[in-house]
């Protein structure tokens, strides 16, 4: 094996109970070994990521979901991609400094704009004047994108996330790692495949249909593994969370309107949340919600009218907080945890002729919380296809238009993440191509340790 080389796969959605179905992981289990990872809450893919790559908790890294409310902004926030929000000591910067530096490519992994990757690709879309969204990468060096793409066509953006999201992204991604792998010799590569991730959402991981979608993720992180038995560089596989089946939403947001905590903002194109003048709202983030409250005097009584909330298992305060390792800043005054069978959802407007006029678009950024409708075309919708055909010549002709094609219905959904498992075969793996630190359970904190150690450094890089 050659030293000091190591790529890290992260099949998101990946567990226990999955990998009979993907024979190429199972093998690479065999031959080295697999375990349960014990992850950590929330288990959402910012949080996740952040934990495995800064080796610590929410409460230091800061990342507390996959976005929050920006309190100095007044403004809510999903999927950002600077690297800086992450706080603690990060292992790729950790690596940057090693004398030797080591060299590392990043290649989809979150937070992975303006970190100390060597070379990193992320998706960017391109957002032209007159309203369209091009696909796109972003990469460092900002010449690393454009030769992928060149080589590889554009990155498939609306197969990356919407009611499209598939396999074409992932597979796109594999081609781009082999050949950065390929031509760069990064010591550490990081690749980020999240295709069980749409599937598993959308049917429930009992779905029969499940064990062909495990079969095609599997397919693709065989390319890798044979790459790097190829290079002799040892592999690590990670998931971030597993997926349980729900039955429907909670509406959380809604329930804090009706009792007059949440304001809104009446405009031409619907009703739109106001943050900053509302005593309470939620950020919605699949089984978990983050609840700002403006006044101290407020959160007993919110919290009240919350744990009387039909689909809520818990609610944690400041003094549960620390428990959970949500104890920063940027987490909400509470946090609310769904039952395990449902998922909240980011809904505020009480009249649906008031909805606000994203609502029915893939708008990732727009929306003040997860919204599980765009993985579906609205089924209500007649003569969809037709509509979108012309929506998407007018888009090409110049002209704005609301791609207005996706359900408003959340409880189309039928999987979802956020809680700690139950059991830990539902829970996220972790599996090495060698016997090396091989244990019954591995800490999601302990990732970071691991690729150090995997790379001939001291896990702790003070010692």
């Amino acid at each position: 094996m050659t030293a000091n080389r190591l790529l890290v796969i992260d099949v998101v959605g990946l567990t226990m109970d999955l990998l009979p179905h993907a024979p190429r992981l199972a093998a690479l289990g065999r031959d080295g070994f697999v375990a349960p990872m014990d992850g950590v809450f929330p288990a959402v893919t910012c949080t996740a990521q952040a934990s495995m790559l800064t080796g610590s908790l929410p409460r230091t890294h800061g990342i507390v979901a996959n976005g929050w409310y920006f309190r100095d902004l007044a403004e809510i926030w999903l999927w950002r991609q600077s690297n800086r929000l992450v706080q603690g000591s990060r292992l790729l910067d950790e690596l940057a400094a090693e004398e030797p530096p080591r060299s590392t490519a990043k290649m989809f992994w979150w937070y992975n704009m303006h970190s100390a990757a060597t070379w990193s690709v992320t998706p960017r879309p391109e957002y032209p004047a007159d309203g369209r969204k091009i696909p796109g990468v972003y990469s460092q060096p900002a010449a690393l994108g454009a030769e992928l793409q060149r080589k590889l066509g554009r990155f498939p953006l609306f197969e990356f996330w919407g009611p499209t999201a598939g396999i074409a992204s992932s597979r796109w991604i594999v081609d781009a790692t082999l050949e950065v792998m390929e031509q760069q010799k990064p010591a550490l590569t990081l690749a980020y495949l999240p295709h069980l991730d749409y599937d598993l959402q959308r049917w429930g991981p009992e779905d029969p249909r499940i064990p062909a979608q495990v079969a095609a993720i599997d397919t693709e992180v065989g390319r890798l593994l044979d790459a790097a038995h190829a290079k002799g560089t040892q592999v690590f596989v990670v998931s971030e969370y597993g997926i349980v089946g729900v039955k429907g939403s909670v509406d959380i947001n809604r329930v804090l309107r009706r009792g007059g905590w949440l304001e809104v903002q009446k405009t031409s194109h619907g009703e739109l949340l106001d943050a900053g003048a509302s005593r309470a709202f939620a950020v919605a983030d699949h089984q978990v919600a983050h609840v700002y409250v403006r006044d101290p005097e407020d959160v007993i009584p919110v919290r009240r009218e919350l744990e009387a909330c039909e689909g809520i298992e818990n609610v944690l305060g400041e003094a549960e907080k620390p428990e959970w390792g949500m104890d920063h800043a940027r987490s909400g005054e509470l946090i609310a945890v769904s039952e395990k069978d449902r998922f909240f959802a980011y809904h505020y407007w009480l009249d649906e002729g008031r909805a606000p006029d994203f609502a029915p678009t893939v708008d990732i950024h727009r929306k003040p919380g997860y919204d599980p409708s765009e993985l579906f075309f609205d089924p209500d919708q007649r003569l969809l296809k037709p509509r979108l055909a012309w929506m998407l010549l007018r888009k090409k002709l110049g002209f704005r238009t609301l791609m207005t094609a996706i359900s408003q219905r959340p409880d189309l959904a039928r999987g979802s993440h956020g809680r700690l498992p139950e059991r830990p075969e539902e829970g996220p793996v972790f599996l090495s191509s060698t016997k090396v630190g091989q244990a019954d359970r591995v800490a999601m904190t302990s990732v970071k340790g691991r690729i150090r150690e995997a790379l001939g450094l001291a896990p702790d890089p003070l010692t």
